[in-house]
């Protein structure tokens, strides 16, 4: 790995405060979240595709390889659908605060996949995250909809991480990415008229955004998808995993200050609200910072 440069640490940060700003995208644009979500994953892959086709990268996967990730795809889609609706029943503050448990969720299912057993200090990380969520409910009950919503959110989130951890094993990012964001699509595509029936207020899609609705979507997927993602591949290069995840743990942060400043007093919250939020981020930041303390510990027995 190639020496990393204050440039590139500031370019990290920059890509993490545009995942944080994603929310207020969400909770901007008129459409409701399926359709934003499915606007989404639509012009990603377009966009994705286009840049592979021209710069000549392999796009195609073959048997289960494919099916595995086109159905991750619709994990991906999962989670940010509950992302944004959590926005839309409570505010951002609290989809953000559901999303930073992701972190525990990782940690519940990384042993799962990888087939070991969890650590002590997951377990204990774990129990302080939930009691960091008990506090918030305890003063915010009436947002405990769209916090159990943020929560799956971080749950979907944790789960196709995980499988892209595998997946990047294999196959480029790009191709991963671009088969990820046409299975979301398809997904929903094939699931509309459930959505239709049961789930949607006005009985219909809606598929026609505003002029603004339009510049938003394009941000939202241009900037904050395609482009956040192949600079952070491209960081990962030369930023070592665990400043990469540790500055991803600081979304949430970034996201509701972001939030206060554009959104204003919708986001204004209880003091309980922000004494659970720094309970459940200070277990977020610690748990990549124990976890590589254990690992260079076990190195060091080995080499004994």
């Amino acid at each position: 790995m190639s020496q990393a440069t204050t440039q590139d640490y500031l370019k990290l940060h920059l890509i993490v405060l545009i995942w944080g700003f994603t929310a207020i995208l969400g909770a901007v644009i008129t459409l409701p979240p399926v359709e934003i979500v499915f606007f989404r994953t639509i012009m990603a892959a377009v966009m994705i595709g286009g840049w592979m086709w021209w710069r000549g990268k392999a796009i195609r996967l073959e048997g289960k390889e494919l099916i595995k990730v086109l159905l991750t795809g619709l994990v991906i889609a999962s989670h940010w659908i509950l992302f944004f609706a959590a926005a839309r029943v409570s505010n951002v503050s609290i989809s953000l605060i559901g999303l930073a448990t992701a972190t525990l969720w990782a940690s519940i299912l990384e042993p799962i996949f990888a087939r070991r057993k969890m650590q002590w200090f997951e377990v204990l990380l774990g129990l302080t995250v939930l009691g960091g969520l008990y506090i918030i409910l305890q003063v915010e009950f009436e947002h405990a909809l769209g916090l159990l919503m943020s929560v799956l959110s971080g749950l979907g989130a944790a789960t196709f991480s995980v499988l892209n951890g595998q997946y990047t094993k294999r196959h480029s990012p790009y191709q991963i990415t671009f088969w990820e964001m046409t299975g979301a699509t398809v997904g929903i595509a094939l699931l509309s008229p459930l959505y239709v029936r049961y789930i949607s207020e006005t009985g219909t899609l809606a598929l026609s955004p505003t002029n603004m609705d339009w510049v938003y979507l394009f941000i939202l997927a241009g900037v904050c998808t395609v482009y956040a993602f192949s600079v952070s591949v491209e960081l990962m290069k030369r930023i070592s995993a665990f400043s990469v995840n540790l500055a991803v743990n600081l979304e949430p942060i970034y996201g509701i200050v972001l939030a206060l400043i554009f959104l204003g007093d919708s986001e204004e919250m209880g003091q309980g609200f922000y004494m659970g939020s720094l309970v459940i981020m200070l277990s977020v930041l610690s748990y990549p910072i124990m976890n590589r303390r254990l690992k260079r510990k076990a190195l060091e027995k080995r080499t004994l």
